[in-house]
């Protein structure tokens, strides 16, 4: 088998009778590789680079011509040939990976000249200014924290985001709002029809008991406090929570072939050479399956080869085709997920129940049934 890097050259032999030279060179033991009979008194072969002198030793009146060469001969030659331009590549993308990580500017978004001014002089503690190099993403999000830390009261949230050589700093200022006590008298009723399952008051007076039915509207826990003999002792501002059992009815839809391109949450700066039709990343962590925006860096009017800066966000795909019973599956899973969405801390599903499947187009509908422990409790005004 042919070793493709050692070097090899392909010659023409002329002369007289050339198979009797063929004859020499094997009697001397040298390697042909492959060889290419044009006439009687011409011949071309594939030698290795190393049995080339032997080959001239042995060629007496036969005139032997260096057609070309192949494997590292061939590569040295080409890098000889093309020394001043692989350098200046080599050069520029050098001085572009070092551009590319410096800091040329930074953008701080918020209408408030002192909070941005507050937050320059964080940045700048923490070795973040122009004309330095750029912090890793564990490194920012550590000076993140220390920031928000060292500024409870002022600052909110706090996001540094590396836009090519420019950090963009978003930041919410931290409203301290005093609430004013407000007093007025009300009553706590049922925000929802529903079966009452958990009352607590700490305020006002319970009027309604555990298992029974309500409407929207009703009184549960009253704030105008009444006695025995329905003489008012005064109205409070009722305070309490109430959970009961709502009902719902949900019609959902989940397509028979479904293909959904989903981002996992990962993103990552890369830098590519485009030659030709090849896309190099530099860089050993890729993605498989990637959303990509890109911008050119460095290009050449006379060369096919350009470096660029891409924006990569990582995808999961999901493809599938369903039999109606898959679909059924998806579906109600689909319905309990978006019902469960939709509830809050300390609210659960009671029970639920599969009701009806209609087919349409390419896609299965399904209407379900959920009994739910919800918070419902609302407020009304004692007048």
């Amino acid at each position: 088998m042919i070793n493709k890097f050692k070097s090899r050259i392909s010659l023409k032999i002329k002369g007289r009778n050339v198979n009797r030279f063929i004859k020499k060179l094997t009697t001397k033991k040298i390697n042909i590789l492959s060889l290419n009979q044009i006439n009687r008194n011409e011949v071309k072969i594939l030698i290795y680079k190393e049995d080339y002198e032997e080959v001239l030793k042995v060629k007496s009146i036969y005139e032997v011509l260096e057609e070309d060469t192949f494997g590292y001969i061939k590569i040295k030659k080409l890098i000889k040939l093309n020394t001043h331009l692989i350098i200046s590549i080599l050069i520029g993308i050098t001085i572009f990976i070092l551009l590319t990580n410096i800091v040329f500017d930074i953008e701080v978004v918020h209408s408030n000249k002192e909070l941005r001014n507050l937050i320059k002089e964080e940045l700048k503690e923490n070795g973040i200014s122009k004309y330095t190099l750029k912090k890793s993403y564990k490194k920012l999000n550590k000076i993140k924290e220390k920031i928000l830390n060292n500024h409870p009261d002022e600052i909110e949230w706090l996001e540094i985001e590396t836009k090519g050589t420019k950090y963009i700093v978003r930041v919410e200022d931290r409203e301290i709002i005093k609430n004013k006590e407000d007093n007025m008298p009300r009553s706590v009723v049922a925000k929802k029809d529903a079966i009452i399952k958990k009352t607590t008051a700490s305020k006002g007076v319970i009027v309604r008991n555990t298992d029974d039915y309500v409407k929207k509207g009703d009184t549960i826990i009253n704030g105008d406090v009444i006695l025995e003999e329905k003489k008012s002792m005064g109205k409070v501002k009722a305070e309490g929570k109430v959970y009961g059992e709502v009902w719902y009815v949900t019609k959902t839809q989940y397509p028979f072939v479904y293909y959904e391109e989903k981002e996992t949450g990962k993103k990552r700066e890369s830098y590519n050479i485009k030659f030709l039709n090849k896309d190099i990343e530099l860089g050993l962590k890729k993605y498989k399956n990637k959303k990509v925006t890109e911008d050119v860096i460095l290009s050449h009017p006379l060369l096919p080869i350009k470096l660029v800066h891409q924006d990569q966000k990582e995808i999961k795909i999901i493809s599938e085709v369903l039999t109606f019973d898959e679909a059924l599956i998806k579906a109600k899973e689909k319905s309990i997920k978006q019902m469960k969405k939709n509830l809050r801390k300390g609210e659960y599903i009671i029970r639920d129940k599969y009701l009806k499947s209609t087919v349409k187009e390419n896609t299965i509908e399904v209407e379900m049934f959920f009994a739910v422990y919800e918070d419902i409790t609302d407020y009304k005004e004692i007048e």
